[in-house]
């Protein structure tokens, strides 16, 4: 009966650890796909999401991860930063331009060409990445052209790399940057710039489960794409600086902190301006100085709140308003340094912001200069040119009533009892009058 009973032990223990075998593998290959959404332009904010998901991809063991992106492009920086935790994740990388209708232009096209699976959805396009340089007047035409070449031709090796690992079409990757080219889905397909076309995310994964793929270094994997998609959000602090990114409500925010500041400075100890414009001012500056500033836009930008600051002092009948109105405008428009309109701040931001400010100026302008028109001497000098009433005949001393106060009194010739005088001078506690003609 012992040796039964331990029979049963030993075959109850095999069970349960059979079944525990089987749990886990069970769990492994449903492990989750991380999803990732890239909306915007390739900056700081959208490198930093990128990398932290990657990252949570492989601490959390997900089987992949699903980058689904529509980007006009952005900075070179931030895509470089991008492909480099793309090359080196662990965990196999796709990227997936859609919906229909969707772009990964410029800077999107390097990382969709860098990831271990690129997809695109039906209707969508891909390419147009030629680098762009910014003369330091705000176009895009650099008269450089040593140095344009230069930089072409680095963009141009860095797609040949790329494509080149990926087993990927390097002459009409690399036309992609020397020419400008760009590519439907269908197109990108067929010349094999990407590995496939797929109308949603649900028969996108279908399809590339079990798919055997190259890695960037070399080595086959196989996907496992059957497990559910688990979304990765950006963080409250990511979704902040990522609002602030927007070049547009970086200057807004500027411009009301220094116009803040500006009241502040006309009327010193109203405490609360002072607070507000400094802390915009400083969430401002921590935005822009994520982002490609120039400094001498900044500087302009500056020079602006300056002409506004002396138009309050001085009368320049508008002059200093508008020469603040050119300048903050201008700076607007060149703060920014970036190689594609997304990334800059639109004429119509820094018109509605400067014009608006100029104005506001101006009516400061004017209630200052009213005041200092109809301003009043206070204390016993605004008692000059007043009226009173002798209340003793004054011979030539005696009492005179202004104002409802009895004043000592000198006239400068004899005054009647009841007679009205005028105030000439305020001598201490004595004022000086004469009769009050007409």
């Amino acid at each position: 009966m012992n040796q039964r009973n331990r029979v049963v032990v030993r075959i109850s223990r095999a069970v349960i650890v059979l079944l525990a075998l089987l749990v886990l593998a069970s769990l492994s290959s449903f492990a989750d796909v991380l999803k990732l959404v890239v909306d915007d332009t390739i900056q700081p904010i959208s490198a930093e999401y990128i990398e932290r998901g990657i990252t949570e991809a492989q601490q959390h063991g997900d089987t992949a991860v699903l980058i689904e992106m529509r980007t006009p492009g952005g900075l070179e920086s931030s895509m470089r930063q991008i492909i480099e935790k793309i090359v080196a994740s662990p965990v196999s990388v796709i990227v997936y331009v859609a919906p229909s209708g969707s772009r990964a232009a410029s800077a999107g096209f390097f990382i969709l060409e860098s990831a271990d699976v690129a997809a695109m959805a039906p209707g969508t396009n891909t390419g147009a990445s030629h680098p762009v340089m910014m003369s330091p007047f705000g176009g895009t035409d650099s008269p450089d052209s040593v140095m344009k070449e230069k930089i072409t031709n680095d963009a141009a090796a860095f797609m040949r790399s790329i494509a080149e690992k990926r087993g990927r079409n390097v002459q009409v990757a690399e036309s992609a940057v020397r020419e400008s080219k760009s590519f439907t889905d269908k197109e990108a397909l067929d010349q094999h710039l990407i590995d496939i076309v797929s109308p949603n995310q649900q028969q996108l994964l279908k399809d590339l489960n079990g798919r055997t793929i190259k890695r960037f270094d070399g080595k086959d994997a196989t996907l496992n794409t059957s497990g559910r998609v688990q979304p990765y959000d950006m963080t409250v602090k990511l979704e902040i600086l990522n609002w602030l990114m927007d070049p547009n409500i970086s200057f807004i925010i500027l411009a009301i902190g220094l116009l803040a500041l500006y009241f502040e400075f006309n009327h010193p100890g109203a405490i609360i301006p002072g607070v507000v414009g400094f802390f915009f001012v400083v969430l401002a500056v921590f935005a822009l100085d994520i982002l490609p500033v120039r400094f001498a836009a900044l500087g302009l930008i500056l020079l602006a709140f300056v002409f506004f600051a002396l138009e309050a002092k001085f009368t320049s009948h508008g002059a200093l308003t508008i020469a603040g109105i050119a300048s903050l405008t201008i700076g607007a428009l060149l703060l920014i340094d970036s190689p594609i309109p997304q990334m800059r701040v639109h004429v119509w931001t820094a018109l509605s912001v400067s014009i608006p400010l100029g104005l506001i100026t101006a009516f400061l302008m004017s209630i200052a200069l009213r005041a200092r028109r109809n301003k009043r001497a206070s204390g016993p000098e605004a008692m000059i040119g007043e009226i009173g009433t002798a209340q003793t005949p004054l011979a030539p001393q005696g009492k005179v009533a202004v104002h409802g106060e009895i004043w000592n009194a000198v006239a400068s010739t004899n005054v009647s009892l009841g007679e009205n005088v005028r105030v000439t001078a305020v001598d201490g506690l004595t004022i000086r009058v004469e009769p009050a003609r007409g």
